[in-house]
């Protein structure tokens, strides 16, 4: 049976996808930093399911959620780093040097952190693909979300570099969603993000062009069907 792993599962498209998947007959593991959230999901999916709390900018809260997975469902096929935030919009100048922090925290950090707890035993294992979740504003930009751009563009950089160095049977790949009406959207498009689709629409695509991801993709920068 395959096991995927998603983190920032508790809402957007990190729910989506794990509703997705475990309807598919996957394994699903997963974290997202609302306990009752994790607790939710937890009982929706069953207990052949392992959804946590877990926030993925400590290093001591990955380890012990990358410790518990590997010592029950194990290594994951399919890793997904989705878990990330966006600054309020706002020029450069008027960010505070702590919300720019946090984003460089979330979205780059804390998948370091995570590739950091699991890959060794998906290369000990001899397979597995990671998506790091990218964006469109990865490969272009926009104002007032420059915090945002930067990760994300770091995002690109970081899988290309981790594509270069993982053994053969491994990928890594980065992947733009698309443009999804989320909290996230919904911060910077205000009420024009109703016109795309939710996530659950969103889903119904992607998770199955993610089940066909392989070693073949490796280095690949991709973009989610629509």
């Amino acid at each position: 049976m395959k096991h995927v792993l998603i983190t920032g599962c508790t809402r957007g498209l990190g729910l989506a996808m794990a509703r997705g998947f475990a309807a598919r007959g996957w394994t699903v593991s997963g974290c997202g930093t609302n306990a009752s959230a994790a607790a939710a999901l937890q009982k929706e999916l069953g207990e052949k399911h392992r959804i946590t709390r877990c926030d993925v900018t400590s290093p001591d809260e990955v380890a012990a959620f990358a410790a518990d997975i590997l010592a029950g469902p194990g290594a994951p096929d399919l890793l997904l780093n989705n878990a990330a935030l966006i600054n309020r919009n706002a020029p450069l100048w008027e960010v505070t040097p702590e919300d720019f922090s946090r984003v460089m925290d979330v979205n780059l950090k804390g998948v370091h952190l995570i590739c950091r707890g699991f890959l060794p035993a998906m290369i000990a294992r001899g397979s597995g693909v990671v998506v790091n979740f990218s964006s469109g504003w990865g490969r272009s930009t926009s104002p007032e979300v420059a915090p945002y751009c930067c990760t994300k563009w770091g995002i690109e950089g970081l899988t290309s570099a981790l594509a270069q160095e993982l053994p053969r049977g491994l990928a890594a790949v980065a992947l733009n969603p698309g443009i999804i009406d989320t909290d996230m959207l919904r911060s910077s498009f205000g009420s024009a993000s109703s016109a795309y689709p939710d996530p659950a629409h969103w889903a119904v695509k992607v998770v199955p062009f993610l089940e066909k991801l392989g070693p073949s993709d490796n280095g690949a920068a991709l973009t989610a069907p629509q």
